[in-house]
């Protein structure tokens, strides 16, 4: 008897479609064909585009939320809309080339940044930062039970990290000047990055299944000498005047369950985020670290060649710690500081997928025989 495992083949193409507000989460979709064992083979090619969109406009200092801050319409509201291309190359059933071109449409709406007298919108659209890699699995094609894939890519730095857009009230005697957009609607980072990633599944009985995918982000470049000029804002925030190009991470598991031969439901936990500090390199510059567990249902669906995904994660809680600069003001005054950080609500991550058999025989059967 034979089994469908569709949903691993959506899941894994949605897995770090992630990101939440204000901690500057880049967006990367991994296109890995799941356990589709036995239909692949050297030569099929994966194409994929998904597409993540969140509004975040609740603000946090640690875990305790600002609730005054939408009452008293202060609060910083950012809409982003990500969408990567993503091709995947077989090599053999078991190793394939991924290739990822994420493009990105932001917009920031704020007082504080534009003179703190009246809500202006900054913008920001292009390309983002590309990526090219290699993923193996650990077992052959057809492996029963379980299987693991590793995966290594590298994260260059196409994207623009200097996007720029009007400020007002904010020149002299209250001119607009143009100036670098904030680092959570910039396009790219600034750094060369290593993506190390893993993802594994075990089956759990004829129609159940445990997945799970991680991810870490490696950017050992310290600063990206763009300008915030947060020093503007306040002096307790001089050493907040460079972008910082930080790390970032998640992880996810999750049990799946069939529903019909061509489809399949989902319940998972997420958590991602920036960390405080990089594992490589150094830490200084602007960044705000933030966390966030969320809870994440999802769908997946496949009629022959063809597959469709979406995923919600809605969070359950959100945490902005202390950052590096934060700490250093802290102990160079004696005087406590913590940042905020706006987070949504949740996001929304949708998936299509097609794959493209070299050799063209019946429509690919994602199975591992039992």
């Amino acid at each position: 008897m034979k089994k469908p495992l569709l949903f691993l083949f959506f899941f894994y193409l949605a897995t770090y479609t992630y990101g939440q507000g204000c901690v500057s989460i880049r967006h990367f979709g991994v296109c890995s064909a799941g356990t589709s064992h036995g239909a692949l083979e050297k030569g099929d090619i994966q194409a994929a585009v998904n597409y993540r969109y969140f509004k975040s406009f609740r603000h946090f200092r640690g875990t305790h939320e600002e609730t005054d801050r939408v009452t008293n319409g202060t609060e910083v509201i950012n809409n982003s809309h990500n969408w990567e291309y993503s091709i995947n190359y077989w090599l053999s059933g078991k190793t394939s080339l991924v290739l990822g071109i994420p493009m990105q449409i932001n917009t920031r709406s704020s007082l504080y940044e534009h003179g703190r007298t009246e809500r202006n919108m900054t913008f920001s659209r292009g390309l983002g930062d590309v990526r090219v890699g290699v993923q193996q699995w650990l077992l052959a094609p057809g492996s029963k039970g379980w299987n693991l894939q590793l995966g290594s890519s590298l994260k260059l730095p196409t994207g623009n990290f200097n996007s720029t857009d009007i400020f007002y009230n904010v020149g002299v005697n209250g001119t607009p000047e143009v100036r670098p957009v904030d680092q959570s609607i910039q396009l790219g980072d600034g750094g060369f990055g290593v993506i190390l990633e893993s993802q594994l599944y075990v089956e759990l009985s004829e129609k159940m299944f445990l997945s799970s995918g991680a991810f870490y982000l490696v950017n050992p470049r310290e600063t990206n000498k763009i300008r915030t000029f947060r020093e503007k804002l306040s002096p307790t925030l001089a050493n907040e005047s460079i972008m910082s190009v930080p790390d970032q991470f998640s992880t996810r598991v999750a049990i799946n369950y069939s529903i019909k031969q061509s489809g399949s439901i989902s319940m998972g936990a997420r958590y991602e985020g920036v960390p405080v500090k990089d594992i490589v390199g150094g830490s200084a510059g602007f960044r705000r670290p933030g966390n966030i567990l969320s809870l994440e249902p999802g769908f997946s669906f496949m009629k022959k060649n063809i597959g469709f995904n979406v995923n919600v994660p809605v969070a359950l809680r959100r945490n902005r710690p202390q950052s590096v600069t934060d700490l250093d003001y802290q102990k160079s005054t004696g005087t406590f500081k913590q940042g905020d950080a706006a987070f949504a609500d949740y996001a929304l991550n949708i998936g299509i997928q097609y794959l493209f058999k070299k050799k063209q025989t019946t429509a690919p059967q994602f199975v591992i025989p039992r």
